[in-house]
């Protein structure tokens, strides 16, 4: 029975990631966005599970890749969406169809997908890439998600002019999406996060991007959140040029 229990969490990161994508269409962005949170929440614990049950599978590690492909590359994608429709069509978002779309605007809203195409790709690199066992090459998909997912929470818990000023230009949200979707596949190597022990000397790295983000989250607050994914390839390529 126990063996089970990696896959059921796995299941509620997919139906975490649907709930998000169903949202995020519909423009509820910030509850879209905490569920992504809490799909990573799943992404984490079935792994741990998986760890402590000895309860690894074949089966359990192509779900894993098809709820992060749900949650950390559709449901991103999604957001994006929201924020190219409102900017694209403006007050009109909210009742746009299709039909009154130019094809220039359609393909602007549907680039908000190239998202999800270069996560499918990042996940199937790693699937198959040997060189990531204990660290990653290219932004890791649940990284990436945490990005997007952050844009909606700033802006509930503060009022950022600039940054809305920019998420309303349709040309800013496409060099996002382009910028991301590269990172994802690129070679830049990234440390993972995970531990084995707390002692200094093997988490150096690990320890310095942490103290890096209580500083920034005391200078600038919310605004720390999508620098985290910035703040993490920095500390990722320090710790790839020490070695």
């Amino acid at each position: 029975m126990t063996k089970h229990i990696p896959n059921a969490i796995t299941c509620l990161n997919i139906l975490s990631g649907c709930i998000a994508s169903l949202l995020a269409i519909e423009g509820y962005l910030y509850p879209a966005a905490l569920l992504i949170i809490l799909a990573a929440v799943f992404d984490f614990m079935d792994g741990l599970f998986a760890r402590l049950l000895g309860a690894y599978s074949e089966m359990g590690k192509e779900l894993d890749s098809l709820a992060d492909m749900l949650s950390f590359g559709f449901a991103p994608a999604t957001i994006a969406f929201s924020y190219l429709r409102f900017a694209v069509l403006g007050d009109s978002a909210a009742a746009f169809t299709p039909e009154n779309l130019s094809y220039s605007q359609i393909a602007i809203l549907l680039s908000a997908f190239i998202i999800s195409i270069f996560s499918g790709l990042r996940l199937a690199k790693f699937n198959v890439d040997t060189r990531q066992t204990s660290s990653f090459i290219g932004v890791p998909t649940p990284a990436n998600a945490m990005f997007w997912a952050s844009l909606p929470i700033i802006f509930h818990f503060g009022d950022y002019p600039m940054i809305e000023g920019l998420l309303s230009n349709q040309w800013f949200i496409l060099a996002a999406i382009l910028i991301t979707s590269f990172l994802l596949v690129s070679e830049i190597p990234m440390f993972a996060l995970k531990v084995k022990s707390l002692k200094w000397r093997e988490n150096q790295i690990r320890y310095l991007f942490l103290i890096t983000l209580v500083v920034l989250a005391i200078l600038l607050k919310w605004l720390v959140i999508p620098l985290i994914l910035f703040v993490y390839i920095f500390f990722s390529l320090i710790d790839y040029l020490r070695k």
